[in-house]
């Protein structure tokens, strides 16, 4: 069987092509489609089918765009409700791919509309398990509370994933492949393998989801310690469930600003330059989101602090990012909300440094906000009297931060706080607000 996987680092997001006889199927594709279309034509293949396991919460995908270019058929779950043309694809459904055959099995437990898309040529097996099945995990059961066309709570979700796990892939032999959709460092579940496939064999060995248990400890075990859900999820969630826009068009209709030296006062400008250059020249007021390398998670950042539709302005280090930096926007959506991509020019501000030495020798004197999230801070706490905010919430709840001494901001490494350090100072006025940058290691 001919299959390619495809692989964004900064969301941890596999899709995949499979080929046969001169035909090409195309599962959870992410929103560039060109990559699909090379790998076509690099095959002499013609793209006739779009799977989409589910309506994905973290990415927009291309499925309908595909549609629309080549005229494959998209294949959904009727479950989801798809806005857009489609063939639905459940248990009990096949499609012939020259010599693979496709079937799906309904694998609720992430989203109540998931399939597991199974492929199969001769006795090779493939499952494209899509956020039901990861290496060395399950899908999270808590992004469905508030979008897509079936909403369910958490717990339903959770027991639907129990269910899911046990019972719907008894038929399958243990040397099935198994193909997620999301790896390590995604949000879309939890400690994760850094493999990018397995075997079913190996997961019903070393997967804690299969092993003997009641379904209300596996319901307590999926439910604890999820990671954050950003703003955009659920805009994501049904901008999929509709049918995405052009992406070509899509980015093509930001403008781009040259040389800027002001925005209208209040505006929301996003600077995806790396800490140092941000701390030495930014546009007041702006937030610190670095994006200048593909591992950071500047989409991830970018939609848990920027909501759905809030139109923003973009700062990029250079005109050769622009066309890097708006792919990244569209991944998630969000270039239709940029109201133009700008680079600087002039003195404009500059942020004020911390002393570490001061600070050491008189942590009293600040305000420190720790804003890793709960686990983390849980698991180790460096200041006994810091306020624990996680940066996905600081926007909102700023206002909870103290402003009778400065302001030290830390995370677990420095990432993290050179947004949330920019986030506060646009929010506060009254003090200093001040990043710990990565000098956050000698209190770890």
């Amino acid at each position: 069987m001919n299959i390619k996987q495809f692989n964004d680092k900064a969301l941890a997001h596999y899709s995949y092509a499979i080929v046969s006889e001169g035909k090409m199927a195309v599962v959870d594709p992410a929103r560039n489609p060109m990559p699909y279309y090379q790998f076509a034509e690099e095959n002499n293949a013609k793209i006739v089918a779009v799977f989409e396991t589910h309506p994905h919460a973290d990415f927009i995908s291309s499925h309908y765009q595909i549609h629309k270019e080549t005229g494959a058929t998209i294949y959904v779950s009727e479950l989801l409700g798809a806005d857009y043309p489609h063939q639905t694809f459940d248990d009990g459904d096949s499609f012939m791919l020259g010599s693979v055959k496709f079937s799906a099995i309904n694998s609720p437990g992430h989203s109540p509309d998931s399939i597991t898309v199974l492929a199969e040529e001769g006795n090779d097996k493939a499952m494209f398990t899509g956020d039901t099945l990861f290496i060395g995990n399950v899908g999270r059961p808590d992004l469905r509370e508030k979008a897509g066309n079936m909403q369910a709570k958490r717990e339903e979700l959770a027991k639907q994933m129990y269910h899911t796990i046990k019972d719907k892939f008894t038929h399958l032999p243990d040397e099935t492949l198994v193909y997620p959709a999301h790896g390590a460092g995604s949000l879309c579940g939890k400690n994760m393998s850094d493999a990018s496939s397995s075997t079913l064999g190996n997961e019903r060995m070393g997967n804690w989801a299969f092993k003997e248990q009641t379904e209300e400890e596996f319901v307590e075990e999926i439910l604890k310690d999820q990671p954050m859900i950003p703003h955009y999820f659920g805009f994501d969630v049904d901008t999929n469930k509709k049918g995405p826009d052009n992406y070509l068009k899509s980015i093509g209709e930001v403008p781009v600003l040259l040389n800027v030296n002001e925005v209208e006062s209040g505006a929301v400008i996003v600077d995806i330059r790396a800490e140092e250059e941000f701390k030495e020249n930014h546009l007041k007021g702006s937030f610190n989101i670095q994006g200048i390398r593909e591992p950071q998670k500047l989409e991830t950042w970018l939609g848990a602090i920027v909501q759905p539709e809030e139109a923003f302005y973009l700062v990029v280090p250079s005109v050769e990012m622009i066309e890097t930096a708006l792919a990244r926007m569209a991944k998630i959506g969000y270039e239709k909300q940029l109201k133009a991509v700008i680079t600087l020019a002039g003195d404009l501000s500059s942020s004020e440094k911390v002393d570490v030495e001061e600070f050491k020798n008189n942590q009293e004197n600040y305000t420190i906000v720790d804003i890793r999230n709960e686990p983390e801070v849980e698991e180790n706490k460096p200041f006994e009297s810091s306020i624990n905010i996680p940066l996905h919430e600081l926007r909102e709840r700023a206002n909870e931060v103290p402003t009778d001494k400065p302001i030290v901001v830390h995370c677990a490494a420095g990432y993290r706080s050179a947004a949330g350090s920019s986030v506060l100072d646009r929010e506060i006025d009254k003090v200093s607000v001040l990043d710990l940058s990565d000098a956050i290691k000698d209190f770890m």
